[in-house]
């Protein structure tokens, strides 16, 4: 069966995100002041063929921890649908 699991991808709390400052500031300079922060991050949809939902989550983690995520800068979430 084909699963998707949606895979989050942040940078990790304490650490600066440019790309987040950068639009804060763009949303500043148009007049939209109420906005407190802005952090930027990857949304990937990941169609695993698997033979449950448990089973398409280890093969999405896998993904995750070897390639789509920077243990190091960011962390990760998994959604299976």
């Amino acid at each position: 069966m084909t699963y998707t699991v949606q895979v989050k991808v942040m940078p990790l709390k304490d650490l600066l995100d440019p790309q987040g400052k950068a639009v804060m500031g763009g949303l500043q300079n148009l007049g939209i002041k109420n906005v407190g922060d802005v952090r930027i991050g990857k949304h990937i949809d990941l169609q695993v063929e698997a033979g449950s939902k448990e089973d398409a989550l280890v093969v999405a983690e896998e993904a995750a921890k070897k390639l789509l995520a920077n243990p190091v800068m960011e962390y990760f979430e998994l959604t299976a649908i």
